[in-house]
């Protein structure tokens, strides 16, 4: 069994409490870094380690944090933890159940960020969890670890939780931002990158918890521990959340390139009443659908390996369909969630959304004409690589995916007479 890196209170009880926390190494690597590290040294050994961000786009952390633009202040961080992503449920245990590390890591990011302001900005399902991590931040404070001068050094921090009002597009980075300031919850024209004009258009870093919860056993261990896990350009490990029709659903810390073979059988236990497997939603409903031939159940879940076989890893949201479950129903519910979460602004995802859930009703119904078909994957066609963030592409690749490798089943739902059509 790996170790786990993010999930480690499922090898030490009480790891939600401070004193367990500390007791376990907490915030040595905090302290440290505070005490013996520049921020450019954070960043440089975070850049070396080849963490990558977990929250779906997977482009290195380091990098990301060497863009900041150079001299302008304040800056800020953001810990994105508007988990809402479907079939994704990781963010949610860790800050449930191992808070302080990745307190930690946001603390860590802010240090290496120059930034003396984190804020966390939590879905708004999360009110209970938020409120919690209100309290666990309060407890830091109590300790010294977070506030003024920590450490007996010339370096404040200060965290604050933000609570969203349940909007999917919040999750989108700039979104996010827009919300966090006070305003509607819709996408940014970029550039200007967060990096440069981001929080109050200062310089800002937004990582997701999972990345962020990977950074004190980095600091702690070393850039070349941590790289030896995974693949050469994947490295760490990874939260892979399976749903669907297995027999044990859940979270599960792996090495990134990890067979979905391995995590589908071995560790959630295989398909029900040993049906077969017929598809693969690799990041939950926000990337195109696989079929689950023998390739693609031998391929690696890493950042270069599932884009390979025509999908993309995500936030590692699994969901496996077994051979009883209609393919143009799983689109059509994946068709209404992105319509529902639209924020509006782009037209192209606004009407596409709107006109494919629209066609959907009707082949559902049994009652579409043949041409419809062709239709609803030109509208998906049209939408992508025409919105300002990537909720159009997510919506439009998961149709046009599941007609170009699925179209005998949305065949079956075709009326080839069209006076019999509703």
């Amino acid at each position: 069994m790996t170790e786990h890196v993010v999930l480690r209170h499922r090898d030490i009880e009480g790891l939600d409490q401070l004193d367990t926390y500390l007791e376990n190494g907490g915030f040595k690597a905090f302290k440290s870094i505070v005490t013996k590290k520049s921020p450019q040294q954070v960043i440089n050994l975070v850049k070396k380690s080849g963490l990558r961000g977990r929250g779906g786009a997977g482009f290195p952390t380091g990098v990301k944090w060497s863009f900041l633009t150079p001299d302008v202040f304040p800056r800020y961080v953001v810990a994105n933890a508007d988990e809402s992503e479907p079939g994704t449920f990781k963010d949610r245990e860790i800050m449930e159940r191992n808070p302080f590390q990745f307190l930690e890591g946001v603390a860590i990011c802010a240090y290496a960020a120059q930034a003396s302001v984190a804020y966390i900005y939590c879905r708004g399902e999360f009110w209970d969890l938020t409120k919690e991590l209100d309290r666990k931040i309060e407890e830091l404070k109590e300790r010294g670890l977070v506030g003024k001068k920590l450490f007996d050094s010339d370096y404040s921090l200060e965290m604050y939780t933000h609570l969203g009002a349940g909007a999917y597009i919040c999750g989108e980075e700039t979104a996010l931002l827009e919300s966090l300031e006070g305003k509607l919850g819709q996408p940014r024209l970029r550039p200007p990158f967060p990096a440069a004009e981001g929080l109050f258009a200062k310089p800002t870093v937004v990582n997701n918890v999972e990345t962020l919860t990977n950074l004190p056993p980095i600091i702690e261990r070393g850039a070349n521990w941590y790289a030896s896990i995974g693949t050469e350009k994947s490295t760490g490990t990874k939260v892979f959340s399976i749903s669907g029709n297995v027999e044990r659903p859940g979270n599960y810390e792996l090495p990134l390139g990890t067979s979905f073979r391995e995590l589908i059988y071995e560790h959630a236990g295989g398909i029900p009443n040993n049906l077969a497997i017929k598809a693969i939603l690799p990041a939950g409903a926000s990337a195109p659908i696989l079929p689950a031939t023998e390739e693609v159940l031998d391929t690696g879940m890493d950042y270069e390996s599932v884009p390979e076989v025509g999908s993309s890893l995500g936030s590692a949201s699994i969901i496996v369909i077994d051979e009883t479950v209609d393919i143009p129903w799983v689109e059509s519910k994946i068709t209404d969630f992105f319509e529902h979460e639209s924020c509006g602004k782009c037209t192209p995802c606004r009407d596409g959304t709107y006109w494919m859930k629209n066609i959907f009703g009707r082949v559902m119904d049994d009652s579409a004409q043949p041409q419809e078909i062709d239709l609803l994957y030109t509208v998906g066609i049209g939408i992508q690589g025409k919105c300002l963030c990537a909720l159009g592409d997510f919506a439009a690749l998961a149709v046009t995916s599941a007609v170009e490798r699925f179209r005998p089943e949305f065949d079956l739902h075709v009326v080839e007479d069209s006076s019999k059509a509703a």
